[in-house]
């Protein structure tokens, strides 16, 4: 008789897994109160799910942009890896990759092992906005410059992409292909999506994503050493070894991430826990001692904001099992669950323009010094596509179509035409899209702000983002379109850049413009510059 695929199994109560309802409807309300745009959560607790939560309109059938969080699957992959001989932590970097060491060369990149990579202490500082749709990823890792010796820690995403090019190389297939026998097919995972390079080598330290009950089992996994079911997936050696810390992160000054760092796992403040992180507080989050698993997705810029939000109420909220508890205080998480929608459009007015444009193509300008440092306005917002190896082209032109209770939007991006439905009765329209060759299922709604303003929300569902587009009618002839993104690219730029999240928290920066590399005659690397506000700068000191 065939073994049934692994499931999570669900407790009929919190209380029978030892969870408190109570504290989880405080939860609740604390992320409502601070207005706290979390997705999804699930707690896992005594091995079952203790309660689970999908804020429409997400739900628990469309995988979420776990953004960081790839980091530690990759590192996972590596645990096998190294199991299998492929390498070790001590393996240079310019050992599997000789063809790619530059004649310019900094002879500290012979030094950089998979113990660097894994621990973020490579040394290497890659160019953190460079266009990837027109790099060759390895080939600009190779010659970027060094912040420092290898051994010190700064959190750098393309790390992980050369470990994960590593093990395409070594084991002669990609990282999905490889994971998916010793991983995904074990804890009945589906093969995930994962953004790659122009050769097809999954980026590793970004673009994968997972379904919130996909990212739960794997974190389960990690909090019991490995096995699932009395069967060993992970190596338990590896699992122990990457959820210690290894890296020194003092330099960090957080409570969350001062505490040291594994392979591709932080330690948290406060308990005795670790957790898998992704930007926009997309958490994995393991609590040995309690036994217990909190996994989450969102859109929340301020991440420690998030992890305070989840410190209130976790993990206080564990309690001694009650498997004879009633429901009546659970009731109320559900009443409380249907309150929080993310989304909720109201009902528009209509406008005497409608007429003027129905069935009219609208032709819009290109943003010359945006497409110039490779970075066009898309549907798809920047906060999205940053990374990514494939990107999507300008809006050109958008046709609009008005009917009784929605509107149609057509536009094109290049060779790529699409269609969405937006609401206007109060109603979300549900759709998909491709752009940049990547698949999207979004939801959408409109509304007319005054008679002349046109504003359309078009939410991908399986990202953090959510693009608005702000149309202005002046006259008869000219439209003003202003592309805004939520969250925004600042929000990106404060959690990506430690450094300087002052200078962006206060609004200091008017412009960050990236320039192509080989533009200087004493260097080929990109340069960024960045446009500081003078005066706001003086009211800051």
């Amino acid at each position: 008789m065939a073994k049934e695929k692994f499931t999570l199994e669900r407790a009929k109560s919190p209380e029978e897994v030892g969870v408190s309802s109570k504290e989880v409807v405080e939860f609740l309300r604390d992320m409502k109160e601070n207005k706290l745009e979390f997705h999804s959560f699930m707690v896992v607790k005594n091995d079952k799910v203790a309660c689970e939560l999908y804020r429409a309109p997400f739900n628990k059938d469309v995988p979420h942009s776990a953004y960081s969080i790839s980091k530690t699957v990759t590192a996972i992959a590596a645990g096998f890896a190294i199991e299998e001989g492929l390498f070790t932590l001590d393996t240079r970097i310019v050992d599997v990759f000789p063809e790619y060491i530059p004649e310019k060369v900094d002879g500290r990149i012979f030094k950089v092992t998979v113990r660097n990579l894994l621990t973020m202490t490579a040394g290497v500082s890659p160019n953190l906005f460079l266009d990837k749709s027109k790099t060759d990823w390895l080939e600009e890792y190779f010659k970027s410059p060094f912040y420092g010796e290898p051994g010190t820690f700064r959190y750098v995403n393309e790390n992980i992409f050369v470990l994960s090019a590593m093990i395409c190389k070594l084991a002669k297939m990609t990282l999905r292909e490889y994971l998916t026998p010793r991983l995904f097919a074990p804890l009945n995972i589906d093969f995930p999506e994962w953004e790659t390079n122009q050769d097809g080598i999954e980026a590793g330290g970004w673009g994968l994503s997972l379904k919130l009950e996909d990212l739960a089992k794997i974190m389960y996994c990690l909090s019991n050493n490995g096995k699932v079911e009395k069967k060993q997936i992970i190596p338990e050696n590896w699992v122990l070894e990457m959820t210690d810390a290894h890296a020194d992160t003092s330099i960090c000054k957080n409570i969350d991430t001062d505490k040291g760092y594994g392979y591709c796992v932080w330690r948290n403040g406060g308990n005795n826990s670790f957790r898998a992180n992704g930007m926009f507080s997309q958490f994995g989050i393991v609590f040995p001692e309690e036994n217990a698993v909190l996994v989450c997705f969102g859109a929340i810029a301020s991440e420690q904001e998030a992890r305070d939000c989840i410190w209130r109420h976790f993990p206080k909220a564990f309690i001694e099992p009650d498997k004879k508890a009633k429901k009546p205080v659970y009731e109320d998480f559900y009443k409380i669950a249907d309150e929080f929608k993310i989304d909720n459009p109201q009902v528009s007015i209509r406008s005497l323009q409608e007429a003027k444009l129905n069935n009219k193509t609208i032709e819009l300008k290109r943003k010359v010094l945006l497409n110039l440092i490779g970075f066009p306005v898309s549907v798809i917002p920047f906060t999205v596509t940053f990374l990514n190896g494939k990107k999507a082209g300008n809006i050109d032109n958008i046709n609009f179509t008005f009917k009784e209770n929605e509107c149609l939007m057509s536009w094109c991006e290049g060779a790529e035409k699409n269609t969405v439905t937006c609401g206007m009765d109060g109603h979300l329209r549900y759709g998909d899209i491709t752009l940049g060759g990547v698949k999207y299922k979004v939801c959408c709604y409109a509304e007319w702000d005054e008679s002349d303003i046109l504003k359309v929300n078009i939410r991908p569902l399986e990202t953090a983002s959510k693009r608005k587009l702000k149309f202005t009618f002046v006259g008869t002839e000219k439209v003003i379109m202003k592309p805004l993104s939520t969250p925004k690219v600042k929000d990106m730029a404060v959690s990506l850049v430690g450094a300087a999240s002052e200078v962006i928290e206060n609004d200091l920066v008017e412009a960050i413009i990236i320039l192509p590399g080989s533009l200087f005659y004493t260097t080929d690397i990109s340069v960024t510059l960045w446009i500081i506000n003078k005066k706001s700068l003086r009211k800051l000191f």
